[in-house]
């Protein structure tokens, strides 16, 4: 019988829209903008939070970075603060003393730059250029598709050779053979010896697409390595060695190198995976709560078009109300009729921000290729905050038409 009741009442409401269309699309608007904000967040904010999940995995929750500062944002290299700037810079010595460590199975200085990537009059947009050794997939995984890593010469001498990811490389390349041929990249001429293909799951750092890697000498002068941001030492424990082991014999090493006395602070940072994630999560959580404060400007614009559409609905329908009312409709059931009215005409609108929300974020995330998965949770509840707002800013205008004198609204004009 509720049933019955609910769905009269919506086919009801369905009707009145339909009949005032225009009207009551700009009323849904504001909740179409709220939602769709937050559902086009959503999306993107939980891909890239996917992809940073994943990229922990291929490397393993155990390895993690030593860099001279972790900061939860860039910082500025023109202008770091003091403390900053009294810090020595990472060395690659210090990376080589890391690695004789009992405790580690792996450890490297790393460092990453940007640049454009050029063969034969054609370019791509800026990339990342990342300088590392022939240990580079056991980090960061992937595919070697062609060719093969840097010999320990070339690591040695510094050689301008790269291997180029596959994606950059077809962007210049096309279908053409790429190894043995000379590329530029940032203006540096080098020579292709392999073409390697990322996990899908990678996540770069530093907010753009790694396009090549070259032996770390090469880079570190070749290129501009912000010390401060872009160069970091990866650091992989042995198996069987728990990872605050390793970290407190990484710390030890590099405060006996750097001469650090026992009442000395720290002049370099440790960061594992997991303080990687949480800081994206705080950024994230920001990020979100200045989308949900902006959101909710739609929303509310939507619900005082909703109290006043359903207003004016009130006064147009009050013949009817008082016909409903002399036929033995119950208070209650006009109030229902109304509340399900404001309800379908917001939940309508909820229903079109999910929609064009979840194909804006799929269009972003594809256009970032990250691999974004279907937000189930906030669907259901940005369908049941919209209803909730017809509910809420309808209940005036029901409660109005409820209370009506059947015998005043019978005599209305």
């Amino acid at each position: 019988m509720i049933a019955e009741t609910l769905g009269a009442n919506v086919m009801l409401a369905v009707d009145n829209l339909r009949g005032n269309k225009l009207r009551s699309a700009l009323t849904i608007l504001g909740v179409v903008i709220g939602v769709t904000t937050v559902m086009t967040m959503a999306s993107i904010v939980q891909g890239i939070k996917g992809q940073i999940v994943r990229t922990i995995e291929v490397a393993g929750p155990t390895t993690f970075y030593v860099v001279k500062v972790f900061s939860n944002t860039p910082v500025n290299p023109d202008r770091p603060p003091k403390w900053i700037r009294v810090r020595p810079n990472l060395k690659e010595e210090e990376a080589e003393r890391i690695a004789k460590l009992p405790e580690i199975s792996y450890a490297a200085i790393w460092g990453q730059a940007v640049g454009r990537l050029e063969y034969n009059g054609l370019r791509t947009g800026t990339l990342g250029i990342v300088g590392a050794d022939d240990r580079y997939m056991e980090i960061q995984g992937g595919e070697l598709e062609q060719g093969r890593w840097f010999t320990q010469s070339e690591l040695t001498s510094g050689s301008p050779v790269v291997v180029l990811q596959e994606d950059a490389a077809r962007r210049v390349f096309g279908a053409e053979t790429v190894l043995e041929k000379m590329v530029q990249f940032g203006g540096r001429p080098m020579r292709v010896i392999g073409l390697y293909a990322p996990p899908g799951n990678i996540f770069s750092p530093p907010g753009q697409d790694i396009g090549a890697i070259v032996p770390f000498k090469f880079l570190d002068h070749a290129f501009y390595v912000d010390p401060i941001n872009a160069l970091y030492i990866p650091v992989k424990p042995k198996a069987s060695v728990p990872i605050q082991d390793a970290k407190d014999a990484v710390t030890i090493a590099m405060r006996e190198l750097r001469k650090l006395r026992p009442a000395d602070k720290s002049t370099f940072d440790l960061i594992t995976n997991d303080q990687i994630l949480d800081s994206f999560n705080q950024i994230s959580n920001v990020f979100f709560l200045v989308m949900i404060v902006l959101s909710s400007v739609g929303l509310m614009v939507g619900g005082i078009g909703v109290m006043a559409i359903m207003m004016v609905s009130v006064t147009s329908r009050t013949r009817e109300i008082g016909i409903r009312k002399a036929m033995g409709a119950t208070q209650k059931q006009i109030l229902t009729q109304f509340l399900v009215e404001a309800a379908t005409l917001t939940g309508i609108g909820g229903v079109m921000g999910i929609v064009i929300g979840l194909s804006m974020g799929r269009l972003a995330t594809t256009i970032m290729k990250i691999d974004a998965s279907f937000p189930i949770v906030l669907t259901a509840v940005a369908v049941t905050v919209s209803v909730a707002i017809g509910i809420i800013f309808g209940m005036l205008p029901a409660r109005r038409a409820a209370r009506m004198d059947p015998i005043v609204a019978l005599r209305y004009e």
